[in-house]
């Protein structure tokens, strides 16, 4: 009889605690109790062996991966996420994390709003407000591939009522986050040394997300106690 250990790759099945291995690098959060809390909440359904111990497919990871990066990067709640994935909204697609401090290629007004699915008039709205944050070339407006992403955050906010003005609140928090790494990093970023240069960029790097991790957790902390009150 053949066992999941000598299946072909595509057919091998993972224990849960070869899943929490395979993905620790992009999500170092991830834990067996996380994993199994998901499988409480109906997000996930991993085969089980006649002993009881749950073995993840291909398809059961990258639904995982899926699962992982809505509540990362889009911080939707359970219960959206459930929908989504019922609704067949995330299947094939990917979603990026932002992009960092890579280069990014730019966008014209037009494919911007087109990408986000928001109107010129939003648009301009969000760039008065400090949301977006065009380049001028050559006469003519360019965003980032991240503006287009903050356009359609800023769009599904809309639908709740929540417009750019108020949207600014959250323009001048990043502005202060980024603020305090400059005064951190900014001496060897503008180093002439390339390998302190890189070393810099390394730390900027980890710094921000350590930042972001700790931002989040103070936000949904006070959430919890919001819902609880």
């Amino acid at each position: 009889m053949t066992t999941a250990a000598q299946a072909p790759p595509e057919q091998r099945l993972l224990t849960i605690g070869a899943v929490c291995r395979l993905l620790q690098n992009d999500f170092p959060d991830i834990s067996i109790s996380k994993i199994r809390y998901l499988e409480d909440q109906r997000l996930l359904e991993p085969k089980r062996t006649q002993g009881g111990y749950r073995l993840f497919g291909e398809d059961d990871v990258e639904r995982l991966r899926t699962i992982l990066r809505l509540q990362r990067d889009e911080f939707l709640p359970l219960r959206v996420i459930r929908q989504e994935l019922a609704s067949h909204a995330a299947k094939g697609r990917k979603r990026k994390r932002p992009a960092g401090l890579a280069g990014e290629d730019v966008l014209g007004l037009a494919e911007l709003c087109e990408r986000a699915g928001i109107g010129p008039e939003l648009a301009r709205e969000l760039e008065a407000y400090g949301l977006l944050e065009p380049v001028g070339r050559n006469g003519e407006k360019q965003y980032g591939e991240s503006d287009a992403e903050i356009a359609i955050a800023c769009a599904k906010l809309s639908r709740f009522g929540i417009g750019p003005r108020h949207l600014r609140t959250f323009r001048t928090m990043a502005t202060r986050e980024a603020g305090l790494l400059e005064q951190l990093v900014a001496p060897s970023l503008r180093s002439r040394n390339p390998e302190r240069r890189k070393s810099g960029l390394e730390d900027l790097q980890a710094l921000a997300e350590l930042a972001q991790e700790l931002s989040q957790l103070l936000f949904w902390r006070d959430l919890r106690r919001l819902a609880g009150s």
